[in-house]
């Protein structure tokens, strides 16, 4: 285990609290390192959650398929944590699919050692409280942004700073998929915001 790659993980999880070195402790002994090839899945539709992931590198994106059609609703970078997060609270197949888009590098471990972790420390569990609540915010944003706001104030939102990775790592028709839109719209919604400038 690249003692790098560990560190990046303990410096993620650390934003949302700050771990002692016992606590840290507990979860090491169950990181292992999974390789995924572009194109491969970490989950498909219809499989149950069984484990979290660290991107080390790489992109991946989460999608829902309605009438044969890919609806792809948020995209992973280097430093998230990644999983079908209703499937391990719930125990029921994931209604989602994660696929790598380039060759990722991740650090996993077993959800249910996670859970296990809340039950034997206060720091763990106060972890899990903010993890579910970053999850609530991400998910209220995108569902206001799709219901809300137009296509090209969506797009405009992914030249902020924070979601610059999705422009620059991301195929155009994924960021149209993404936008809920077509790439034909896209490349208008990008000629009209480089005719302002």
């Amino acid at each position: 285990m690249d003692a790098n790659h560990v560190a990046m993980l303990r410096t993620a999880i650390n934003r949302l609290v700050q771990l002692t070195d016992q606590d840290w402790e507990l979860l090491v002994p169950h990181l292992t390192y999974r390789h995924l090839k572009k194109g491969e899945y970490w989950i498909g539709e219809g499989k149950k959650e069984q484990q979290i992931g660290f991107v080390l590198r790489g992109n991946m994106r989460h999608y829902y398929t309605h009438d044969g059609e890919e609806k792809t609703t948020y995209f992973y970078f280097e430093n998230h944590l990644v999983s079908s997060y209703f499937s391990a609270l719930s125990g029921q197949p994931s209604q989602l699919t994660i696929e790598a888009l380039t060759e990722c590098q991740l650090l996993i471990f077993p959800y249910k050692v996670l859970v296990s972790l809340y039950d034997s420390s206060h720091l763990w569990e106060r972890f899990g409280r903010k993890l579910a609540e970053y999850l609530a915010l991400g998910l209220e944003e995108r569902m206001a942004g799709l219901l809300i706001l137009t296509p090209e104030v969506r797009y405009l939102q992914l030249l902020q700073e924070h979601k610059k990775k999705i422009i620059e790592r991301i195929p155009q028709h994924l960021i149209a998929n993404y936008l809920g839109i077509t790439p034909v719209s896209l490349s208008r919604i990008r000629g009209r915001i480089s005719g302002k400038k």
